[in-house]
Formats: C-alpha cells, sequence, structure tokens
C-alpha cells in the first residue's frame, strides 16, 4: 500500500521533504477497522504537527478520511463489510495520508448516503471539534427550542471549524454571529447560515456597538487567541463562556476573568483519544448526528477545493495553501484513482 510520509520535522520554506514510500497492509483486531481510503482532508493541525519531531520515521500525517471497511477485527460491533464510513481518526494511529488505514470503530460513522467522498472527507474533524464545543464545553441543550434565546459569536467563521459550527448551532437554534474580513469569506459565512458576519479587522467591540448587538452568551475563538483575548471577555456575558482551539503563545491575565466570572476553555477534539476516556465512543455518536443532519438537508458540506491523487506534491501544495491563511472552508484530497 502506498503512503505519503517525511522522516523529520521541516518548514515549507526549506523545501517539500514529503517523499511516498510503500508499506505493508495492516491487519485489524479487537475493534479496528481497515479502510481503504477514498479521500481525506487536510487541516491546520496537519501543519503544525510537520514542524514538530516525530517519534518515529518515517511519519505519515493526516486526520480526516472516508472510505470503505474492507476488513475487520472480531470485536467490531457498529460496521460491516462494505460499509462507506467517514472519521477523524486518532493520534494513537498513522494518519490518513495513504491508501488504507487501521481506525478505532468508536470514532467512525457511517458516511452520510447523500455526499460524495470528496464532501463528506471535509465534515469529520470540524465536525467533532464543534460539537465537543458546544455540547460538552458550552452545555447547549440538544433540544434547539431551549436554545433560541442564546447567542454565539464565533471569531473567523468561514474556516472549516468555523463553517460547520455555524451549521449545528443554528441546526440546535442558537442566534450565530461570525467574523470574517473579506466579500468572499463574508458570503461563504452567511451560505453556512450565520445571522450577522462582522468584519474582525474592525474594532469588534465597536462593531457589536455599530450594530447594537448585546453581550453574548458563548464565544468560540478559532483564529489567534491572543489577539482576542480581551475582546472577548469583553464580548461576553456574565457568567457566559469563552472556548478557544488555538493555543496562546503569550502570557495572558486569568484574572481578566474574574470581573465576570466568565468561564475560559481550550478545546481539543483529541483529549478523549489521547488519554482513552470512558467515553471515546462520543465521537461515533456526534459524526453519527452529524450523518442524520446532513442526509436530511440540515447541514451541507465545506469542501471548497480538491486535488486530485495522494502524492508528495499535493500533500506540500495543500500545506501550502493552509499556511497562507486565505482558506475558505476545507481541502480535500481526492483518491479514488489510487490501486489496491
Amino acid at each position: 500500500m502506498k503512503a505519503i510520509g517525511a522522516d523529520g520535522a521541516f518548514k515549507l520554506e526549506d523545501g517539500n521533504y514529503f517523499y511516498e514510500f510503500d508499506k505493508e497492509k495492516p491487519t485489524p483486531k479487537n475493534r479496528e477497522l481497515l479502510v481503504k481510503i477514498k479521500a481525506i482532508s487536510v487541516n491546520p493541525v496537519d501543519t503544525k504537527i510537520r514542524q514538530t519531531e516525530p517519534s518515529e520515521a518515517p511519519r505519515v500525517l493526516g486526520f480526516d478520511a472516508v472510505g470503505i471497511v474492507e476488513a475487520m477485527g472480531d470485536e467490531v460491533e457498529l460496521f460491516n463489510l462494505g460499509d462507506e464510513v467517514y472519521y477523524s481518526g486518532s493520534p494513537e494511529y498513522p494518519g490518513s495520508n495513504e491508501t488504507f488505514q487501521l481506525v478505532d470503530e468508536r470514532v467512525v460513522a457511517r458516511k452520510p448516503s447523500n455526499l460524495s467522498y470528496n464532501e463528506a472527507a471535509s465534515l469529520p474533524l470540524t465536525a467533532l471539534t464543534a460539537s465537543e464545543t458546544l455540547f460538552d464545553v458550552f452545555k447547549i441543550s440538544d433540544k434547539p427550542e431551549e436554545n433560541k434565546t442564546k447567542t454565539l459569536l464565533i471569531i473567523n467563521g468561514s474556516g472549516g471549524v468555523g463553517s460547520i459550527a455555524t451549521q449545528i448551532a443554528k441546526g440546535y437554534g442558537l442566534n450565530v454571529i461570525t467574523t470574517a474580513s473579506r466579500e468572499e469569506t463574508k458570503e461563504w459565512s452567511y451560505q453556512m447560515g450565520a445571522d450577522l458576519v462582522l468584519d474582525h479587522n474592525n474594532d469588534l467591540a465597536e462593531e457589536f456597538r455599530q450594530h447594537e448587538l448585546n453581550e453574548v452568551d458563548y464565544t468560540f475563538c478559532t483564529f489567534n487567541s491572543d489577539m482576542y483575548y480581551e475582546t472577548m471577555i469583553e464580548l461576553t456575558k456574565v457568567r457566559g463562556t469563552i472556548a478557544t482551539i488555538v493555543a496562546f503563545n503569550d502570557k495572558q491575565d486569568l484574572n481578566l476573568l474574574k470581573s465576570k466570572s466568565i468561564t475560559l476553555t481550550h478545546e481539543y477534539m483529541y483529549s478523549r483519544l489521547i488519554h482513552q476516556a470512558e467515553d471515546i465512543i462520543q465521537h461515533h455518536r456526534y459524526l453519527t448526528d452529524v450523518t442524520e443532519k446532513v442526509e436530511r438537508g440540515l447541514y451541507q458540506p465545506t469542501v471548497n477545493e480538491v486535488l486530485d491523487g495522494l502524492s508528495a506534491e499535493n500533500l506540500y501544495t495543500a500545506h501550502q495553501k493552509l499556511e497562507s491563511n486565505q482558506m475558505i472552508g476545507k481541502l480535500v484530497i481526492n483518491l479514488e484513482s489510487e490501486e489496491d
């Protein structure tokens, strides 16, 4: 089977150190599935991990994948051979930048039947991140009518996470304010269902005043937590909640949260898997809910660009595009032409 890997950490300006190599097709055991991959997507986390030293070489990156179950371990309960599935994998396994991949069935769901492989590949990691933020962190109700009075602010609503978070939040009854700066990103965010899109190049507090907006119940930052830290506190209600997915690079004054008794949380959707939490199967449940909503026409895929073929060149190009910070939605690599 084919895989794309790299032997060490590298920056894009140093050149393309991804390379193609052959590896033995693994055999699933216990609750593992062996999936023949049809499409993958590339995420910002891939670009960050690429710049860290691997524990062993070659390291295969990649999380999001969609494909067909080719073999199963003897304890699998949720799937059958031939099922079309999608998932965001686990740091405990080699990544999805290969033609076949092992994955624990508890983090997998059936692919939405009304989506292509490319479309489905755009969803898992970002949908899981958004679902954990909304339900685990913000603890919104699973009954949409109970969320009608609540408002969510998403900073950077046109990225992969912001795009699906907007849809899930709207699907569960929240009022959603997002931010963007370019006309095309503003249009995209409205297409995802945002009630209002503000310009994050401007002072957001002033934008709130100009639109006569009140403080929000929840603030979700998907871009540069340091830049918006004090603004998020200003715009969030007393006893509201702020969630970020981008680590702070600077030291921040946590005492600023005290006056409003605001809760600040980092969201990392692989924490359950890394620490082997008892409820790992929550990934399966969240993705199954997304599948059901997509099939009902309530959510739409967020793919905005597709590269054809698994190659070192395409993977390098994908990382370049993500690091440009100009991506709208998700970038997918299609593997349907790959031989067994």
